[in-house]
């Protein structure tokens, strides 16, 4: 049985998410953050994440992600804050894209503890916490939606995937890896790497 999950109005958190975000730009490390996030692209492997973005470019789509990243990464500061620390509320559904490149901002681990220790904030990033497997729960209309909407706008239609679209490319993914021995969404890969006797 699954536990009712109780969060702030929306307009209350994205209040408080406004200011964490604008804390956040202005702390002296705050560019240094978006510079290893940037060159970070290098070393994540990801089969399912950043491909379903159209015609995806890792450099060309690094500064959107970015920012629509650490407004939802304030977001979820507020609602830990606004509930005392509920880590299931505030691990909010996010859209895939959105989601793996929080992986990587959370990787700045030692930096991200330097922030959280100047603005008083914590950032929440816990998978066990995410609703359903694989991520791609988030949809339009929905409580996260509703935040980021008050919060800072409208999302950018790239990066913020609903959740039946999520799933429908996917499977065509799905197929394309299969053919070259990529399979279970880039958990098992089977592509021939040992070198034949001389």
């Amino acid at each position: 049985m699954t536990a009712t999950i109780s969060r702030p109005a929306p307009e209350k958190v994205a209040e408080r998410a406004r200011e964490i975000f604008a804390d956040m730009q202005a702390d002296p490390e705050f560019s240094r953050l978006w510079d290893t996030c940037r060159k970070y692209s290098s070393d994540w492997t990801d089969y399912t994440g950043y491909p379903i973005i159209s015609e995806y470019d890792a450099i060309a789509d690094a500064p959107e992600l970015f920012k629509a990243t650490t407004r939802a990464m304030a977001i979820k500061s507020a609602v830990y804050e606004l509930t005392d620390g509920d880590e299931r509320a505030a691990e909010i559904p996010l859209p895939v894209p959105v989601d793996v490149m929080s992986h990587a901002l959370t990787a700045q681990f030692t930096l991200l503890c330097r922030m959280q220790k100047r603005l008083g904030i914590q950032f929440v990033h816990m998978t066990d916490m995410e609703e359903g497997a694989g991520g791609g729960t988030w949809d339009h209309g929905d409580y996260t939606h509703q935040v980021y909407k008050a919060a800072f706008g409208d999302v950018n239609p790239r990066y913020w995937i609903g959740s039946a679209e999520t799933e429908r490319r996917r499977k065509i993914l799905d197929g394309v890896y299969a053919g070259i021995g990529v399979t279970e969404r880039g958990k098992r890969v089977s592509i021939p790497l040992a070198t034949t006797a001389a």
